[in-house]
């Protein structure tokens, strides 16, 4: 009978001898070596990108230890299976044997269903082993995080993508080896970079290309493999940890001024499927944040850019933010702006509700000019040069108070020059 799965499900390792990848945790020195004695097998947390063997490591472990393998979708699973999970680990604890409850994309679960797996994990029911490619930091409560070991799988590199297609062409009972395919080598360079670190996508490229093969056709050439990977896919998820890891590095470049690795990091994000605006939306705060007005323009420039994105689309729009990543990434650099903002809200936060000077206030009614409000006030523009030398525009409290104090760089070093100006100018006209 033939096996309707798919080839990446036909092709899971049976045995800890056929997982490729993970040197670092299963070789002869890797940290999840000592799980493998009898008994000594803990609750673990894999995170890694899809396609790098979390569910076929938690399968291999549960069966060196000889244990009850359960498994749960968080997705489609709540307390109710939990519990139910639990009940199984107990009885299967009356015969001397243990349990591994397995549970993928565990990141799905929320607080409550998290909390829910403590006690069976504290009293032994089952071993917890969950698969999820977020950050645990960020998607696991602490609660959950102190009972559980963060074990990282890292993407495929080629030697050991490499393995795969092969395995996969030679193996005639479970893979492909019934066809007798061969795999031209610009193919499998193609193959290779579409996988780009993921088996699991790799085995779905190769089943499809060798779909077109059927028939007289037994090689699978660069075409055939083209058609097969359509558009390419990369490693990029919209609201996963690659997506802020990517744009955290994208960020970092332009602040760097780096253009050549911030054209790197948008020309990946554009090609996995990121919003343009969302790009658009962080150079503004890059424009703001990292060079406020050490170079004014950075801001209108990105400002235009988003714009002219919104007018023309894509592609011809992305020229536009390519244009403002280059500008950003090249203009002098000043987060004065932001170190300003910080301490005079910190200011405010500290002080509380200082009243206005008199002087300051507003004063619309007869009432209120009895009251002295607006007594003294002095209009600037009645002044050479608009300044009223001996006016403070401060709480008498916070007078002397300096927060933002500008860089060197750029137009800042005319902004401080004319802050030092006016600063002389008020002491010359209140002496």
């Amino acid at each position: 009978m033939v096996d309707p799965r798919p080839l990446a499900a036909r092709l899971r390792p049976e045995q800890l001898k056929d997982f490729v990848g993970q040197e670092e945790l299963l070789g002869p020195e890797g940290s999840l070596t000592p799980q493998l004695h009898p008994g000594a097998l803990s609750s673990l947390i894999f995170w890694g990108p899809p396609g790098t063997g979390k569910t076929s490591l938690a399968r291999l472990l549960a069966a060196s230890q000889d244990a009850q393998f359960l498994t749960l979708s968080a997705v489609e699973s709540g307390v109710k299976e939990i519990r139910a999970a639990a009940e199984q680990g107990r009885k299967a604890q009356d015969t001397g044997r243990r349990t591994v409850l397995f549970i993928d994309e565990i990141h799905r679960f929320n607080k409550a269903q998290q909390d829910a797996l403590l006690p069976y994990v504290e009293e032994g029911a089952f071993i917890l082993l969950g698969a999820t490619t977020e950050n645990p930091s960020f998607v696991l409560n602490s609660a959950l995080l102190s009972r559980v070991r963060i074990v990282l799988l890292k993407p495929l590199g080629e030697g050991d993508l490499g393995r795969i297609p092969d395995r996969a062409l030679q193996d005639r009972e479970r893979g492909l080896g019934s066809l007798d395919l061969e795999l031209d080598p610009d193919a499998r360079d193609l193959l290779l970079q579409a996988a780009d670190g993921d088996a699991r996508r790799l085995l779905g490229i190769l089943e499809l290309a060798a779909e077109s093969c059927k028939g007289t056709k037994r090689r699978i050439s660069h075409k055939q493999m083209e058609r097969a990977i359509g558009q390419h896919w990369r490693q990029f998820d919209r609201q996963g940890e690659n997506f802020y890891d990517q744009i955290s590095a994208f960020h970092k470049s332009l602040r760097g001024s780096d253009v050549n690795a911030a054209l790197y990091w948008m020309a990946r994000m554009l090609d996995g499927g990121a919003d343009p605006l969302y790009l658009a939306r962080r150079m503004v705060r890059v424009a703001s944040e990292d060079i406020g007005l050490a170079d004014p323009r950075a801001l209108s420039l990105t400002i235009a850019a988003r714009d002219a994105y919104v007018f023309l689309g894509s592609p011809e729009g992305e020229l536009a933010l390519v244009e403002a990543a280059i500008y950003l990434a090249s203009a002098p650099k000043s987060n004065r702006l932001e170190l300003a903002w910080n301490a005079v809200r910190e200011q405010v936060r500290r002080d509380g509700s200082r009243p206005v000077p008199l002087h300051l206030r507003n004063a619309p009614t007869a009432l209120l000019k009895e009251l002295d409000y607006g007594k003294g006030y002095q209009y600037d523009h009645d002044f050479p040069d608009a300044i009223a030398g001996d006016q403070q525009y401060l709480p008498k409290e916070l007078l002397g108070k300096h927060w933002y104090e500008p860089s060197n760089r750029g137009f800042e070093q005319q902004m401080a020059e004319r802050m030092r100006w006016i600063a002389a100018h008020r002491q010359a006209k209140g002496d």
